[in-house]
C-alpha cells in the first residue's frame, strides 16, 4: 500500500471548494461498480497536486531529485514519453515520477541519458506503470529496472474491467478525468510546452492511488496471486533479448497487393533504403517515405525521376530530394538474378487458423475444442480470454500436441510457451481432455 493518503479522501479533508481535485460528493460504490454518479459527473483533473514541476536536465537537479525519492516512501509511479510516430528510435524523451513524500518529478533523458543513481534510489520499492511493456525498454534504456511492479492495466484486465485504459480507469474508480490528448505529440522537441509537462505530471498523479484500488480488487476477486505472476514476468522480460524479424519489410501495409517474386524485390529495396535513411535521421520511416510510396513504386517499376515523382507520395519535397536514392534501389531490384529474389518464407509454427480445416482436419477439431475450453474458463473467471492464455500458445499445442497427451506433457508443453502457473492450473485438465477428442456420445 501506498503511505499517500489516497487522492479521495485528501481532497475531501481539504476541500474549500476550489481546489481541482475536489472530488464528486457523492460516497463512492464497491470497487466493481465505480464511484456513484454525480449531477456533474467526473471531475476533471486538470492541474498536479503541488503545480507542475519543471523538467529536470543537471546533474544537480538529478542528484536532488534521487536524495527526495530515496527519502520518500511507498511505491513509486512512472511513466515514460516516447515519439513514436515522429522518432525512428523509441528512446523516453520525458520520465515521470511521483512517491509520497517525495512529490512529482519530470526527468529529461536527453541530457541526462544515464539515470542509475535514480534507479539505485528506488530499487527496493515496488514500481507502479499502466501498460509496463510499452515502457520498460526506453526506461531500462536510461538504466531504469524494476525489481517489483504493479501494472495497473494488466491488473484492471485481471479483474475483469472492459476499459482498461488510464483514463478510463482513474474516471470509474477514481472519480477524476484525464486528459489524453497529448499522448501522440512529438515528445522529442525542445522546449516542451508547459501544457505538455502538465500532462506528463498528471499520468502519474493517481497511479498510486489506482494500483490501491485494484490491488484490493484483486484481493476480493482472488486473483492477487495471479497478479503477482504475471508482475514477476513484466520484470524477467526487462532482460529479454528484443525479437528480431527475419524479413522486416514483409510488415509493409499494402504488401499484399503486390504480385511477383521482382516487384517483392522492389518492396525489399525500397524498404531497406528508406530504412537506412530514416535511422541515420532518427525519423519514422513513415516520415521519409510512406508505405502507400513503396507499394505503388514497386507495382509501377518507374526507371526515371520524372515518372517516378508522378506516383502517390513521391510529391513531398524532402522524398523529391532522395529521387536518386529510390531509384537506386529499384534499379539494384531489377538487376538481381533470380535466384537472389524473395522466396515465400518459412513459417514457423501452426499455419493460419483459417486453413486448418484443408491442412489437418483433425488439427482444426483440436483447436475448436481448445479454443472452446479457453473462452469458458476465462467467462468464469471474468477474465479476457487472451490474458487467460495467449492465443499463439493454444495454436501451437493443438497444432502440434505432446506424443502422449496427459496433463503433466500438456503442463509442460505450455510451461515452454511461457504459460504461468495460475493459468495452467485453470487450463491444463479442460485442455488435455480436448486434445484427447470430443466426449463419446452419451
Amino acid at each position: 500500500m501506498t503511505d499517500e493518503p489516497p487522492l479521495r479522501r485528501r481532497a475531501a479533508e481539504s476541500r474549500t471548494g476550489n481546489e481541482p481535485h475536489q472530488p464528486p460528493s457523492a460516497a463512492p460504490e464497491p470497487v466493481d461498480a465505480g464511484p456513484e454518479p454525480t449531477v456533474d459527473g467526473p471531475v476533471p483533473l486538470t492541474a498536479p497536486r503541488e503545480g507542475t514541476p519543471e523538467p529536470v536536465t543537471t546533474e544537480a537537479g538529478l542528484a536532488e531529485v534521487v536524495a527526495r525519492f530515496a527519502a520518500g516512501t511507498g511505491p513509486v509511479a512512472l511513466d515514460a514519453e516516447r515519439a513514436s510516430g515522429y522518432r525512428y528510435s523509441q528512446r523516453a524523451y520525458l520520465v515521470q515520477l511521483r512517491r509520497a513524500g517525495a512529490g512529482t518529478a519530470l526527468v529529461d533523458p536527453l541530457p541526462l541519458p544515464d539515470l542509475s543513481s535514480l534507479d539505485a534510489a528506488i530499487a527496493d520499492a515496488e514500481w507502479v506503470l499502466h501498460a509496463a511493456s510499452q515502457d520498460l525498454t526506453c526506461l531500462a534504456e536510461v538504466g531504469l529496472r524494476p525489481r517489483r511492479l504493479f501494472d495497473t492495466e494488466l491488473a484492471a484486465r485481471l479483474a475483469g474491467f472492459e476499459r482498461v485504459g488510464l483514463a478510463a480507469l482513474t474516471e470509474q474508480l477514481l472519480g477524476f478525468s484525464l486528459e489524453k490528448h497529448h499522448s501522440a505529440a512529438d515528445w522529442s522537441s525542445r522546449p516542451l510546452p508547459e501544457s505538455w509537462l502538465t500532462y506528463a505530471a498528471l499520468d502519474v498523479e493517481m497511479l498510486t492511488d489506482l494500483r490501491d484500488v485494484l490491488d484490493a480488487e484483486l484481493a476480493r476477486q482472488g486473483k492477487s496471486a495471479w497478479a503477482a505472476e504475471e508482475f514477476a514476468a513484466l520484470v524477467r522480460s526487462v532482460d529479454r533479448p528484443p525479437r528480431v524479424r527475419a524479413e522486416p519489410w514483409r510488415r509493409t501495409s499494402g504488401i499484399h497487393r503486390v504480385r511477383g517474386a521482382r516487384a517483392q524485390a522492389r518492396i525489399r529495396a525500397l524498404w531497406y533504403a528508406r530504412d537506412q535513411i530514416a535511422s541515420r535521421r532518427d525519423a519514422a520511416p513513415g516520415r521519409v517515405l510512406p508505405d502507400s510510396a513503396i507499394v505503388a513504386a514497386a507495382e509501377l517499376d518507374p526507371r526515371d525521376e520524372k515518372t517516378l515523382l508522378t506516383l502517390p507520395g513521391f510529391g513531398g519535397r524532402s522524398v523529391r530530394r532522395l529521387a536518386r536514392t529510390w531509384l537506386a534501389a529499384l534499379d539494384d531490384a531489377r538487376q538481381l538474378p533470380d535466384d537472389a529474389l524473395p522466396v515465400t518464407p518459412v513459417v514457423e509454427g501452426p499455419p493460419p487458423p483459417h486453413r486448418w480445416a484443408e491442412r489437418d482436419p483433425v488439427a482444426a477439431g483440436r483447436l475448436a475444442r481448445c479454443r472452446e475450453v479457453v473462452v469458458r474458463i476465462a467467462g468464469e473467471h471474468t477474465l479476457p480470454p487472451e490474458n487467460l492464455i495467449a492465443p499463439d500458445s493454444i495454436r501451437r499445442l493443438a497444432w502440434t500436441p505432446p506424443a502422449e497427451v496427459s496433463e503433466a506433457t500438456v503442463a509442460e508443453t505450455l510451461r515452454g510457451f511461457g504459460a504461468r502457473e495460475w493459468q495452467l492450473t485453470l487450463l491444463v485438465a479442460d485442455l488435455t481432455a480436448a486434445l484427447a477428442g470430443p466426449a463419446p456420445a452419451a
